[in-house]
């Protein structure tokens, strides 16, 4: 009879179970491996013959089969060679074969028998430990996998450790458990000088989740602003922390313990492919979107993006995800990321500077401005102005802060974000359409005054909507129950960039 054994397969951030069975039967002495396995699945043969042999076991000297199903799943990587020689332990009756169908395996095999690391350890240790069983990994993969749950994971160095405990001759440890860092920020935003209305509207994106855009010239501190907003976030909850960690398992970065439960900030270059942004290649890996899940994706030089690069961000920041098909599978990654872009006002950096260093033209500063198409302009909720430092201010002592004002801004956020949750179980900027009409409504004057500035500044459906979200979270930092006047007349003030004719 064939002998079965379980482990996972990886699709995206999704980890399928897999059933491994092992045949042996007369025929010439070799290992047929069947089941739409890729090539290095294939060449798992030649690795799992050198291991059994090197670890003291009999190599058959028949035909074996080895069959992973579903036969329609894709399977790639080397993470079945321990699943595969188990398999093939147990139909030469080596293992028990009863003792194969009581956990779950996931491991690549050296030539002497010994366990390597494997990716994606961690969506399938969530998966096992959600229906209860139990697995064995690599020692090295162990405190990624004990993410999930220690009491269900063991982990081993070598095939002969795993055949001992499946046989009942000796025990396998659990490993430890990853310990989230609570060390206190290094940086904050007490380490800006002045600059107190971006700092205000990284608060209020901090506190609703709304995506942001700076505009000024080099060296006002845009990027330093942007590099804060991790830091004015709360912790990330478990089932957050755990969707990271997943994400950077399947990645090609490999899971880092030392990033566990830390929101990412993600800043890749302007020359990035639009596959380096959303994802891609085969098998698809997440790209940055889905590395800043949970985190901020912040984009500087804004302008300098490929406008098909920045063109492929339109759906996952509304949607939260993205979907990368291909021609067998689509696989889909989160993406629920914050967006913080910054630019500069004109290609030189200096239109509008009292110093008249700007050379440009008005011609050159639409071209410029017009890199950013009015689509994905619409997607961002708050346009906010990084004026240079007057004379004198980085030694003025006045506009020196210290971390106390870094922890005031965190409590407040704090309470904003509780006060969302509580009214609509979301933050203000994942609010829907009719979600809106109910939690952000407007007294007749103010109504008509936003209907008014709708026209005035040429605002879309979609605009409108966000600034009314920006309002509510205005109003909840302010600790209103309502929306109020100068809430409203805030939330209009951050659409710069909306007005028909753009001062130039």
């Amino acid at each position: 009879m064939p002998a079965k054994t379980i482990t996972r397969a990886q699709i995206g951030i999704d980890a399928p179970d897999v059933t491994v069975e092992a045949h042996v039967s007369n025929g010439l002495p070799q290992i047929v491996i069947v089941g739409l396995p890729e090539t290095a699945v294939k060449e798992s043969k030649d690795r799992v013959r050198a291991a059994i042999s090197n670890s003291g076991f009999r190599i058959p000297g028949r035909k074996v089969t080895v069959n992973l199903a579903p036969a329609d799943l894709p399977k790639q990587g080397g993470r079945y060679d321990l699943a595969i020689a188990l398999a093939i332990l147990g139909a030469t009756d080596q293992v028990s074969p009863e003792a194969l169908l009581t956990v779950e395996t996931l491991g690549e095999l050296a030539l002497d028998g010994s366990l390597r690391t494997v990716k994606g350890v961690l969506p399938a240790a969530i998966a096992c430990v959600r229906g209860k069983h139990k697995m064995i990994v690599p020692d090295s993969n162990g405190v990624e996998a004990a993410i999930a749950g220690r009491d269900h994971i063991y982990i081993a160095d070598n095939l002969l450790e795993v055949s001992a405990f499946l046989n009942g001759g000796r025990c396998l440890r659990h490993p430890d458990s990853p310990v989230a860092s609570l060390s206190r920020d290094a940086i904050s935003i007490a380490d800006i000088r002045g600059q107190h209305l971006a700092k205000h509207a990284l608060i209020v994106a901090a506190a609703g989740s709304h995506n942001l855009l700076y505009i000024g010239p080099p060296g006002t501190g845009k990027t330093m602003l942007a590099s804060r907003l991790g830091t004015l976030l709360p912790p990330l909850r478990l089932h957050e922390s755990l969707e990271v960690a997943s994400i950077q398992s399947v990645s090609k970065y490999g899971f880092d313990v030392a990033e566990w439960g830390k929101r990412k900030f993600r800043n890749p270059h302007h020359t990035a492919s639009a596959v380096a942004l959303v994802g891609g290649g085969n098998p698809p890996k997440p790209g940055e979107i889905s590395l800043a899940h949970h985190g901020v994706l912040f984009l500087d030089e804004l302008p300098e993006f490929s406008r098909g690069v920045l063109e492929v961000l339109r759906e996952p920041v509304e949607s939260g995800k993205i979907i990368i098909s291909r021609a067998h599978h689509q696989v889909s990654y989160p993406a629920q990321f914050q967006l913080v872009a910054a630019m500069n006002p004109c290609p030189c950096g200096y239109h509008g500077d009292k110093s008249n260093r700007c050379n440009c033209g008005i011609d050159q500063v639409e071209r410029y401005r017009g890199k950013i198409s009015g689509p994905l302009l619409d997607r961002i909720d708050l346009h906010v102005e990084v004026p240079p430092l007057p004379l004198g201010a980085l030694s003025d002592p006045v506009l020196k802060g210290d971390y106390q004002e870094h922890e005031s801004a965190r409590k407040r956020i704090e309470a904003a974000r509780c006060a969302m949750l509580e009214r609509a179980g979301k933050l203000n900027a994942h609010l829907s359409g009719r979600e809106v009409e109910r939690d952000c409504k407007l007294d007749k004057d103010d109504q008509t005054m936003l209907d008014e500035a709708m026209h005035a500044l040429g605002l879309s459906a979609r605009g409108y909507y966000k600034v009314l979200k920006v309002a509510r979270t205005l109003a909840d930092l302010s600790g209103s129950k309502q929306i109020e006047r100068n809430h409203l007349t805030e939330a209009l003030g951050f659409r710069k960039l909306d007005r028909k004719q753009a001062s130039i």
